[in-house]
């Protein structure tokens, strides 16, 4: 009897060590809460500035371009409220109609993106975001001196300062990598719908500051250099 209450005894004491683990990690869940990692991020965390280089290029290599800057806000690494303003150029001499145009003037964008990533603190950023974009601007038109076949005479084509404006939507994508330091590198596409405008006394104009040419498509793009401060 003795020894039957002996193998009893240890068999019992050999499962309550076996279900003693298994009690105290089910227990503990409920009991102790993991403690949530705090985002240490400030809301306003710094700004950035930087140019477009497609511009500068554009303009070097055709008949018109500009010359942006940005200056973008960083809202806690997910929010990036953003300020474009550039100089639009433009000076045409069409070889076939000889009609010369030439257009200098500014425009603006305000608009805002939002950074995709997961990991939002990641040194890489996608972008989705919005722009409304507006240019007060005004051209000059000419063409040579042309004789009337039927009358005689010659007469003058020519038009200066003909005021317009326009305004327009974009839609914009992108990525920005950080290269070195504060240094980045990034580029978007745009996609431009135009609200309203006024093309002036003579009807369409050839090129739109910001825009681009007037018959192009709706499709545009930006490469740019970003400083983050």
């Amino acid at each position: 009897m003795i020894r039957l209450e002996a193998i009893f005894k240890y068999i019992l004491s050999l499962v309550i060590s076996l279900l003693s683990p298994v009690a105290i990690s089910a227990q503990t869940p409920a009991n102790v809460a993991e403690p949530i990692e705090q985002d240490s991020t400030s809301f306003l965390h710094g700004f950035a500035v930087g140019i477009d280089l497609v511009g500068i290029v554009q303009y070097a290599v055709s008949d018109y371009g500009q010359f942006e800057a940005t200056l973008r806000l960083n809202l806690h690494d997910k929010y990036f409220p953003i300020f474009e303003a550039g100089i639009g150029r433009a000076s045409s001499d069409d070889e076939v109609t000889e009609i010369s145009y030439r257009s200098t003037a500014p425009y603006f964008r305000i608009g805002a993106d939002y950074n995709m990533m997961k990991n939002k603190h990641d040194d890489y950023r996608i972008y989705l975001g919005g722009r409304y974009a507006f240019s007060y601007f005004n051209y000059d038109v000419s063409h040579p001196d042309m004789k009337d076949p039927y009358y005689g005479g010659i007469s003058t084509y020519m038009a200066n300062d003909v005021k317009c404006y326009s305004h327009w939507l974009e839609l914009a994508a992108g990525v920005d990598a950080k290269i070195w330091g504060p240094f980045h590198l990034g580029w978007s596409v745009r996609y431009r719908k135009r609200l309203f405008h006024d093309s002036g006394e003579l009807g369409n104009v050839w090129y739109v500051p910001g825009f681009g040419k007037d018959d192009s498509s709706n499709l545009g793009a930006a490469f740019y250099f970003t400083i983050d401060i």
